[in-house]
């Protein structure tokens, strides 16, 4: 996991999320302080699901999504000072995210994806469309976006690109490969 983040950032990305469903809190909270360490303030840095993480950690904001906290408690326990994410599946919760204190609104998947185990239906290009026209904030598109897809994800109307499972083979050279792509 350390040597991927620091290949992103040595490629130039500049947010990640850490994202781990299934640890516990005591090693969740170890990882997350060495990722904090190893990539210093050049990387943004958002927890995943855990407030209490994203501030134990030091981490610049926090990603929640429709079965966690909701944005709003969220946002007691984060403060204003930190970013907060909340993913969406459809159009009315977009709507409803849109209401919220977050900075940036998630909306997918927008294509099949393996790194979930219980992913929600897919909402394709049109979904993208669609939760563009119904908020202003910036929108990232989440589920299945591969660097053969990113570029009609953005032309969709999505302002950025979540990506897990096409960077994990070569993080470095894929994530220079997304940026020549989507530059």
């Amino acid at each position: 996991m350390f040597f991927a983040a620091e290949e992103l950032a040595a490629a130039g990305c500049t947010l990640m999320q850490y994202r781990n469903k299934s640890g516990n809190a005591r090693r969740m909270l170890d990882e997350a302080r060495e990722l904090r360490a190893r990539l210093g303030a050049s990387v943004k840095l958002i927890m995943n699901d855990r407030a209490d993480l994203c501030l134990a950690a030091g981490f610049d904001g926090l990603h929640v999504g429709q079965d966690d906290l909701s944005p709003e408690a969220a946002r007691m326990i984060i403060g204003p000072a930190r970013w907060l994410g909340v993913s969406t599946h459809n159009a009315e919760q977009l709507a409803e995210a849109d209401k919220t204190s977050a900075e940036y609104l998630a909306i997918g998947p927008v294509f099949a994806t393996s790194s979930k185990a219980n992913p929600d239906p897919v909402v394709g290009l049109a979904g993208v469309r669609r939760a563009r026209e119904l908020t202003r904030k910036p929108l990232v598109a989440i589920g299945g976006i591969t660097r053969a897809n990113a570029r009609s994800v953005i032309e969709a109307g999505a302002d950025s690109v979540a990506v897990i499972s096409d960077l994990l083979r070569d993080p470095r050279k894929s994530a220079e490969e997304f940026f020549r792509i989507l530059r």
